[in-house]
């Protein structure tokens, strides 16, 4: 019978179609036959696969702990033994990391008495050893069930057999042979070495059994019409797969079905045998088919991902050969190879069998940079010690400055060495924490209370504020007399007030814009000569600089009238020499006598910002 015919592996070159059908349906039989075995073991519930190499060992453990408490001891193997693989890997990492240090410390000791108790370690044999024992119980009693499955199949043999060799009403035999394939259908999986075997046997006696059921027509044709019309069901379900998206998803079922047209249908008329069965084969073989070119897509998926992790590979490899010589190239490097690492592990899967070799190889590189690295950071391990030098150093100069209230000289320098510590670099791990605590305790003290100091500072300063506005509002009822002298007098008066006043907080000194203001106007209705005008209220504005502070604008001030001097001589000797130009006009012409005006002009001018100067000059005089 056709229909009996086992299958296996795809066509080769050379072979006629009915020999590549039958290859293809044995192919389904033999996968089938360990399915059926298999599926008892590793159930097929999906469950997906997390990036454990990015996790830390304590997350790892959890990880395992989860799938152990939630899921199925048969659906986890892989999850299991990948996280053992990323487990061990971190581990040996550590305990080598740990090793170093220990012998770094402890120049004298021996490797052998490196002794390192790891939590995460202890919870992790526990947790896979008891995936271990449930598993190994798990399949003890899988290998007891399929075996008792065996024996309950060999007696459905045994009993069918008796029943073809010995029956005398047919009527009767055919429903203790229903039972029977009833009893078969639920028999369970059986060992897959022992399937085929067995199921050829059974099909035998029952081919048998039909084959003697001529004596009863009605019962076998109708028996025979019940098969062929579930047959051409699943012909029907079958051709459906065809247009199906996913491909691996049709597969499966195809193979559902040809378990189920072989271990729960029986035989058809054999008119019907030879076309049914060949309808159903080539919908088998159209299918498989697809899933070869699906299949080769994959391949070809996996050998551009190989490619690719390659180049990642060589580019880590490349990284790892180079001799970076301070920390930034250091951690440069540590972020190009980070980045690699994540571009390897989103590139996806790579043909099996060059799946362990590739994880090897990128292991290997990997481990090799960090071994540079390392080796690194030993070197600089010296200058750690340098620094850790320095920064005590540090700590003892804020230290004597903490206590000190002369703000003015003292903030200044606790910003300079504070800014001297952000560049005095790196020091040895277990020293970092507690010396930037200690540094920074002190600091924050010093600066508490200058803020608190500055705040009774701008208490006082809004005060001054206050009084300068109702100052300002009375000098709006001032008014000149006429006298000279008196007025003058008075103006310096007020000036003098003003100035006793105090200083206003920065964010207030527009009021001091607004009192000159005030001064500008009153200075120009007084009969002062412009240059007495001029001095008077540029002694005004430098004094404001001076009660204020503001070293910067008087020394922004100093520079400006440098530079206005520097202009008006550059002016003075530029019109004197085009007065050259003029020497034979007479003295009276227009345009000569317009630039000896301006030539005068600018010498009165040049002489007022000189005695701005020397005011400037002698206030830097007495402030050294």
């Amino acid at each position: 019978m056709l229909e009996e015919k086992n299958d296996n592996l795809p066509q080769a070159d050379g072979l006629n179609p009915e020999t590549e059908t039958n290859t293809i349906v044995d192919a389904i039989n033999s996968t089938n036959a360990e399915d059926s075995e298999a599926t008892s073991i590793n159930e097929s519930d999906h469950i997906p696969l997390a990036n454990y190499d990015e996790l830390s060992l304590d997350e790892l453990n959890t990880e395992l702990d989860t799938l152990l408490k939630n899921e199925k001891i048969t659906t986890i193997r892989e999850h299991v033994e990948a996280i053992k693989r990323s487990f061990l890997h971190k581990y040996t990492e550590l305990i080598d990391e740990k090793r170093k240090v220990f012998l770094e410390e402890n120049p004298d000791a021996f490797s052998t008495d490196f002794q390192y108790e790891l939590p995460a370690k202890s919870q992790f044999d526990s947790l896979y050893h008891n995936y271990r024992d449930q598993r190994n119980g798990h399949f003890k009693s899988i290998q007891d069930q399929l075996k008792k499955n065996l024996a309950e199949r060999n007696q459905i043999i045994t009993e069918l057999k008796e029943i073809v060799e010995n029956t005398e009403n047919y009527n009767t035999a055919l429903k203790d042979i229903q039972q029977l394939r009833e009893r078969w259908k639920n028999g369970g999986p059986i060992p897959k070495d022992n399937y085929n075997h067995v199921w050829n046997n059974f099909h035998f006696h029952i081919e048998r059994f039909y084959d003697q059921l001529h004596l009863d027509r009605e019962a076998r044709d109708m028996d025979f019409k019940n098969n062929l019309e579930q047959k051409q069901r699943i012909i029907d379900r079958a051709s459906l797969l065809i247009n199906e998206p996913d491909i691996r998803k049709a597969f499966r079922e195809l193979q559902t079905l040809h378990r189920i047209w072989k271990e729960e249908i029986g035989p058809v008329a054999k008119d019907h045998r030879e076309e049914i069965w060949q309808n159903f084969s080539n919908i088998t073989k159209q299918l498989h088919s697809k899933r070869e070119l699906l299949q080769n897509e994959i391949r070809e998926r996996e050998e551009n991902n190989l490619a690719k992790k390659n180049e990642v590979i060589a580019a880590i490899n490349e990284i790892a050969s180079k001799e970076f010589q301070s920390h930034s190239d250091w951690q440069n490097a540590i972020k190009e190879i980070e980045q690699l690492r994540t571009q390897f592990f989103n590139m996806g899967r790579v043909p099996m069998e060059q799946n362990e070799e590739t994880w090897a190889n990128f292991k290997n590189v990997t481990r090799n940079f960090n071994v540079h690295k390392n080796n690194f950071y030993k070197d600089i391990k010296k200058e750690q010690q340098d620094n850790l030098v320095k920064k005590q150093a540090l700590i003892e100069q804020v230290k004597s400055l903490s206590e000190s209230t002369d703000y003015d000289n003292t903030t200044p320098v606790m910003k300079k060495i504070q800014e001297e510590w952000k560049h005095v670099g790196h020091v040895p791990r277990k020293f970092s924490d507690s010396l930037w605590k200690e540094f920074k305790q002190i600091c924050n003290s010093y600066f508490d209370r200058l803020h608190a100091e500055r705040n009774k500072e701008i208490d006082a300063e809004m005060a001054n504020f206050n009084s300068k506005k109702d100052y300002l509002e009375s000098l709006k009822d001032f008014e000149l007399t006429g006298d000279h002298k008196t007025d003058l007098d008075a103006i310096k008066k007020h000036i003098e007030n003003w100035k006793g006043l105090g200083v206003v907080p920065q964010t207030r000194r527009h009021i001091e814009g607004k009192f000159n203001n005030v001064l500008d106007a009153l200075f120009d209705k007084l009969s002062l000569s412009k240059k007495e005008a001029e001095l008077v209220k540029f002694n005004n504005k430098i004094e404001n600089l001076m009660e204020s502070n503001d070293n910067r604008r008087l020394q922004n001030e100093t520079i400006f009238v440098q530079r206005k001097l520097e202009e008006l001589q550059s002016e003075i000797f530029q019109l004197e020499n085009n007065v050259q130009f003029f020497s034979s006009a007479k003295a009276d012409n227009p345009l000569v006598k317009e630039i000896n005006k301006n030539i005068d002009r600018h010498k009165d001018e040049l002489n007022l910002w000189k005695e701005k100067l020397v005011q400037l000059k002698n206030i830097n005089k007495n402030d050294a």
